[in-house]
């Protein structure tokens, strides 16, 4: 059970928080819900106390002989704030202590996770987007708003994502505290000891999921039993971590993760494409998608029919490979720039009979610098809660995860892309140093 602190602002999505409380305690954490004065214009105290079996105060004058102001943001596990209004933000960036939510905020030593929720004018203005660049340069994470129906009949950016999303980027932030048994999230900015940077603040994260589909005729199709579940199991500790991500998913039914670009692509050739648009401005790509290697020549215009007599053959013809097209893409990049490469690729390799061997030689085929083996078919892998594999790295390492919930492999595996991007850090700094140090 974590202790979490759910922080209100007034904002119109407030309403929305009270189905996040529901999520959070129904999960047996125990949620202390700190509104601003003006949140309980949209959602008054008496609901919050009753939802969470918590008191309720917005002021640091209540109760004072426990000192709540201090003890209530030392103690927590996790700090989430929804709906964060501009106001809320704005106060947060700037340190002030006026009430007892923003004075929560200024002795947290936790994760604390802001999603936002304001009219698209009052995102976009340069104070809030300084105001997020602070907190996040603090340690922070800071969600980007959902696009839809904001208040009355305007339409844009700055929606609270579902509380569902919300509470699953919660869950993967408190069981990585409760691993870990500190906060990898904090800045030292922050103070407290033995705190470090998000491990993946400022980065960029690429990942395919789903499976792709080759048509045969209108109605049917070539595909596979991918369900995205674990690409978007990547998608969420990506963002957990920090990240900016982007995820082009491939005929996936799951609502679309949390402060997370969602790019829809159906065939493995329209993958192809979106994955190779985007991969020059991304830091780490992990291919966990089940691509097609095959398509048909041909689609009939029509639905196949049976007309008494066997159907024609199907001649199929291969698709391209998409993992292999992005580390030779990286490769051509980094020899023209004369550079170190600055990318981790992630390859998935799902198998009903893997061989070390075997996955050894797809690892060197395809060039990536991580290749997750994972087991498919009798109730393993494809749409299921969890997932076991082995891990192969192109320095010869190799690690195996047991089976667990596909979101503990995201993060055993982010772990490793994380190393792996903070030695080409090093090296690139060693040898900025090293040129800046000669002479002439």
């Amino acid at each position: 059970m974590a202790r979490v602190i759910l922080g209100v602002g007034a904002g119109i999505a407030a309403y929305k928080a009270c189905e996040l409380l529901r999520l959070l305690t129904e999960a047996g954490h125990r949620v202390r819900v700190i509104p601003t004065q003006d949140a309980l214009r949209f959602v008054g105290e008496p609901t919050w106390a009753a939802l969470s079996g918590e008191p309720v105060a917005t002021d640091v004058w209540s109760d004072v002989a426990q000192v709540p102001h201090v003890r209530l943001g030392q103690s927590a596990d996790l700090v989430l704030v929804a709906p964060a209004t501009a106001d809320v933000l704005a106060r947060a960036a700037a340190g002030m202590a006026s009430d007892l939510l923003t004075s929560t905020l200024l002795t947290a030593r936790c994760p604390v996770l802001y999603a936002p929720a304001m009219h698209t004018e009052m995102w976009e203005h340069p104070a809030t987007r300084h105001n997020v660049s602070v907190l996040r340069g603090r340690g922070a994470i800071v969600v980007d708003p959902a696009v839809g129906r904001l208040t009355g009949p305007d339409t844009g950016r700055g929606r609270l994502p579902e509380p569902a999303e919300l509470f699953a980027l919660a869950e993967e932030l408190i069981s990585s505290r409760t691993e870990r048994g500190t906060s990898p999230y904090a800045s030292p900015t922050q103070g407290g000891a033995g705190l470090r940077p998000i491990p993946l603040a400022g980065r960029r994260v690429l990942i395919s999921a789903g499976g792709t589909r080759e048509e045969l005729d209108p109605v049917r199709f070539l595909g596979n039993w991918s369900t995205g579940r674990q690409g978007y199991a990547f998608a969420t500790a990506a963002v957990a971590r920090g990240a900016e991500v982007t995820v082009v998913a491939a005929n996936v039914e799951l609502p679309d993760p949390a402060a997370v670009t969602v790019v829809k692509v159906v065939s493995a050739r329209e993958m192809h494409a979106a994955m190779l648009a985007r991969a020059d401005t991304a830091d780490a790509i992990v291919m966990t998608a089940a691509v097609a290697d095959f398509r048909p020549v041909t689609r009939a215009d029509s639905k196949i029919k049976k007309h008494g007599r066997p159907p024609e053959p199907i001649v199929l013809t291969e698709n391209p490979d998409i993992l292999v097209g992005l580390t030779a893409r990286r490769a051509a990049r980094t020899a023209s720039a004369g550079s170190l490469a600055h990318q981790v690729i992630v390859g998935f390799a799902a198998e009903t009979d893997p061989g070390l061997d075997a996955a050894r030689e797809k690892l060197a085929r395809k060039g990536c610098d991580l290749l997750v083996v994972n087991p498919v078919g009798n109730g393993q892998g494809f749409g299921t809660g969890d997932n076991e594999a082995l891990v192969l790295a192109s320095d010869g390492s190799q690690t195996s995860i047991p089976r667990q919930s596909k979101e503990t492999l995201a993060d055993v595996v982010l772990e490793l892309v994380e190393a792996r991007l903070d030695l080409v850090s090093e090296h690139i700094d060693c040898s900025f140093r090293l040129e800046s140090a000669r002479p002439g």
